[in-house]
């Protein structure tokens, strides 16, 4: 059974943002997670997380001078884990019902409120099987998109009986995919090592 790690407070047919029920805990930049829209799973890649106030014209001011440890702070002032939230952002790259995964965008967002899943690692297997899902992180316009294409990369791998097997497979669909880009494609392949 996959971990429910966080609830969606804003959806899109491209992406969503989900807020974490652990504070300062959003899953791995690059993870792949999974929500629903009714009976559809809809996969994303997480490709941002921040924690902020839960009112946003109230800034923290600094409480740990005489404090040891950052765990500390906290303790001594129990308020703090409801006054602040972590999000994350997931871009959506598929969505499918049981075994049948479609590697493009789902017909319908998810739901706000729907829960969100950390995927297992045999779903994390099935889904990355086919990479055609790489052309979706590749159009991410924040200017991040290489950087989360490897991340979710390196982050797949571990999900694979034979890691350096996946990601020289992945290496060459970078290859095809991103033909005449060859700096490009030269700093995602450095940063998908392990």
């Amino acid at each position: 059974m996959s971990t429910r790690i966080g609830e969606v407070v804003e959806a899109s047919t491209s992406q969503f943002v989900a807020e974490s029920y652990e504070l300062h805990s959003p899953p791995p930049l690059g993870s792949l997670i999974k929500t629903s829209a009714g009976e559809v799973d809809i996969y994303g890649v997480v490709f941002n997380a921040s924690t902020e106030s839960t009112d946003p014209g109230r800034r923290p001011v600094a409480r740990g001078r005489d404090e040891a440890t950052e765990d500390d702070i906290y303790r001594q002032n129990p308020q703090l884990s409801r006054l602040f939230r972590t999000t994350f952002d997931a871009v959506v790259i598929g969505h499918g019902q049981g075994n049948d995964i479609r590697h493009y965008l789902p017909p319908v967002p998810p739901r706000v409120h729907s829960f969100v899943h950390s995927c297992e690692v045999e779903e994390i297997r099935r889904f990355t099987a086919s990479l055609y899902f790489l052309s979706t992180l590749l159009n991410i316009r924040d200017g991040s998109g290489d950087e989360i294409v490897a991340a979710c990369l390196r982050e797949a791998s571990r999900a694979h009986d034979d890691p350096r097997a996946f990601l020289v497979g992945a290496g060459k669909e970078l290859a095809l995919l991103l033909s005449g880009q060859f700096n490009r494609l030269n700093t995602i392949l450095r940063r998908i090592r392990l």
